[in-house]
């Protein structure tokens, strides 16, 4: 009789809504369309904003084909040399953080989860020291190339904890062996720091977190690592969705939660580690994305994971547009100016009790 009175009660609109119902929603795929509209202006705008003494109205000349400015070998080398590359990362990394992002708060039901989680940005950092002070690196690609193998190799070691046990993969495995890994990495980084002051100067570049000085090579072999990532993600949304609804629901379903978990481990050590390889550690995107992904598309996975990944690109090159021009003629780390932005707000967002779970539906 209960049953057939909700049946009736959602029927005839007398009753409460379902949470996550499409109609308290904006169509997800309308603001994904605009989401990617908002995307290409700005990317527009970053290419033609710089640091330099370079004006707007000549590098849009420059774009349009205009022979005087193609001409100008300077203008050439900040449009292509500089601006371009930079802005594909930008693009990169926000994809690469907002999607890792969601994926990790859906994997663990914790939505201030990010992609520190798994001992990325720790692996990452004590790859960079170990290559500046025992293997000799001086170039950037180098230094990308270290922060990329330290970050997944500290990721791979969480994995391998984490599978380990009669409660393998489980969320309180995977942050509790993510955080101990980090905090042993983070000690190991800061030992070897103490004795090399030459590494301590680089390193610190690094870490703040910024996209100035990238370059094509850079980034050209990222691209294949967050393609993979972001299609290994969008094949992980239906089990996600599963796990919502619990571990015991998801295994009635099909699913083997454990596996999943691993799995969307393995997107994330993807995504995350080509993000800080790139751009250093870049707090608060991965958290923040996720959470405005969903208030736009409720529980759905795969809208929340396309969402999120479009937010973060876009928050990411307008954040690197201002490190431009707040203190110009120099410039401010991006991880400074997101740090600003993103630390009130997630203050504001905990106040408020904003913060719904991290649970999806497919």
């Amino acid at each position: 009789m209960l049953i057939v009175q909700e049946g009736k009660s959602r029927a005839t609109g007398s009753g409460p809504p379902a949470t996550g119902s499409a109609r308290h929603h904006p169509p997800t795929w309308w603001t994904a369309a605009a989401l990617l509209a908002a995307l290409l202006v700005l990317v527009l705008l970053s290419l033609l904003i710089g640091t330099g003494s370079s004006p707007t109205a000549r590098a849009w000349d420059f774009l349009l084909g205009e022979p005087g400015a193609r001409a100008d070998a300077q203008l050439r080398l900040a449009v292509m040399e500089v601006r371009v590359p930079r802005t594909i990362a930008a693009v990169l990394v926000g994809v690469a953080l907002g999607a890792a992002g969601c994926l990790l708060q859906a994997a663990t039901r914790n939505p201030l989860a990010e992609t520190g989680l798994l001992g990325v940005n720790s692996g990452a950092a004590l790859g960079v020291v170990v290559g500046l002070t025992y293997a000799g690196v001086e170039s950037s690609y180098a230094v990308l190339l270290c922060a990329l193998v330290g970050g997944m190799a500290a990721s791979l070691v969480v994995l391998l904890l984490a599978a380990s046990g009669r409660t393998a993969g489980s969320p309180l495995r995977l942050v509790l062996a993510g955080s101990a890994l980090g905090a042993t990495f983070h000690g190991l980084t800061s030992y070897v720091l103490l004795g090399t002051q030459s590494t301590f100067d680089t390193y610190r570049y690094w870490t703040i977190g910024s996209l100035a000085g990238i370059k094509t090579s850079d980034t050209c072999p990222l691209i294949p690592l967050v393609l993979v990532g972001l299609v290994v993600a969008l094949g992980c949304s239906r089990p996600l969705g599963a796990l919502a609804l619990g571990d015991d629901s998801a295994r009635s379903l099909g699913h083997h939660p454990g596996r999943v978990r691993l799995v969307v481990a393995v997107a994330v050590t993807l995504l995350a580690g080509s993000a800080v390889a790139l751009a250093g550690p870049v707090a608060f995107l991965g958290l923040l994305a996720p959470y405005a992904a969903r208030i736009v598309t409720g529980p759905r996975m795969t809208g929340q994971l396309v969402l999120s990944a479009l937010i973060a690109a876009d928050v990411m090159i307008v954040a690197d547009i201002l490190a431009r021009i707040v203190i110009r003629p120099w410039e401010s780390p991006v991880s400074v100016l997101l740090a600003l932005v993103g630390g009130p707000l997630l203050i504001w967002i905990a106040r408020a009790g904003r913060f719904s779970t991290a649970g999806a539906s497919a």
